[in-house]
C-alpha cells in the first residue's frame, strides 16, 4: 500500500484531496494503535455516523485477527475495522476473501472503533520482508525514541515528535544533526523510498541514547552497521 499519495476528486467544482506523507514502518508503528495481522472476512457499506444529515459512508471490514503486535492494553480482540468509503477521503480497499493476510495499522476512535486509511501502513503480509516480520514483535518499538530523517509528519502528534529534523535526503551531502537520528538513504541509493534499507533494517535506540540502523539477531548493545552502509 503506497505511503505517499495525492488523490484529487472533483465533484461540482469541489476538490477533495487525500495526501499522505512519507513514513517508515518504524514511525508508523510508533504512531499507530492498534497494529495487527489479520484476514478480511467480509465488507459492508455503513453510515459514517448516527446523524441522519450525514451522507458520508464507511466501509466496515469484518476481520479475523491472527495476532496483535500493539494495542492489546486497550483492545483484546478486533472484529471490525472501518475506512472511509471514498478514496478521496483516504479510504483503503482490501480484498475480503478470507485468504490474503494483511498487516494493519490504525487508530482507535473515541467510540472504540478502529479506523484505517491510506496514510496508515497497510501491507499484504506476504509482501513484508522476513526482517520486517521479525521486527514487529519488539525491535521497531525499540526505535520509538529515534528520528528517521526522511520521515515526514502526518498530523500534529507526528509533527511534535519529529520537528525540526524533517529532511528527505535526495542528494549528498546529507547527514544527521543529532545522535538520536537515523539517516534514511533508500532514495539516494535506489531512487525509491521503500528499498533495501526500509525493508531489512530497523532504526534502534541504544542504552546510551544514540540511534542507528540494525539488522537481525538479538537486541543491539554496541555493534551497529555504519550509517552510510545500508
Amino acid at each position: 500500500m503506497p505511503k505517499s499519495i495525492s488523490i484529487i476528486s472533483i465533484f461540482a467544482c469541489k476538490i477533495v484531496i487525500c495526501a499522505c506523507a512519507f513514513k517508515s514502518l518504524s514511525l508508523s508503528l510508533s504512531l499507530s494503535l492498534p497494529v495487527i495481522r489479520a484476514k478480511i472476512s467480509s465488507e459492508k457499506v455503513v453510515p459514517a455516523s448516527d446523524d441522519p444529515l450525514d451522507t458520508h459512508k464507511m466501509i466496515r471490514y469484518e476481520i479475523k485477527q491472527i495476532k496483535m503486535f500493539k494495542g492489546f492494553e486497550k483492545l483484546k480482540d478486533v472484529q471490525y475495522v472501518y475506512t472511509p468509503f471514498d478514496s478521496s477521503l483516504c479510504g483503503v480497499k482490501l480484498e475480503a476473501n478470507n485468504k490474503k493476510q494483511y498487516l494493519l495499522t490504525g487508530q482507535i476512535l473515541n467510540d472504540g472503533k478502529v479506523l484505517i486509511h491510506l496514510c496508515n501502513y497497510i501491507e499484504p503480509w506476504d509482501d513484508l520482508s522476513l526482517s520486517q516480520k521479525k521486527s514487529l514483535n519488539q525491535r521497531y518499538q525499540m526505535g520509538c525514541g529515534c528520528k528517521v530523517l526522511g520521515d515526514q509528519p502526518s498530523g500534529p502528534e507526528a509533527l511534535k515528535e519529529l520537528s525540526p529534523q524533517i529532511t528527505t535526503c535526495y542528494m549528498v551531502p546529507c547527514s544527521i544533526t543529532a545522535p538520536n537520528e537515523c539517516l534514511w538513504t533508500d532514495w539516494l541509493i535506489e531512487r525509491r523510498l521503500y528499498g533495501h534499507q526500509a525493508r531489512h533494517y530497523a532504526c534502534i535506540k541504544r542504552s546510551d541514547g544514540t540511534c542507528s540502523w540494525y539488522r537481525g539477531g538479538p537486541p543491539p548493545e554496541k555493534e551497529f552497521m555504519d550509517i552510510s552502509e545500508p
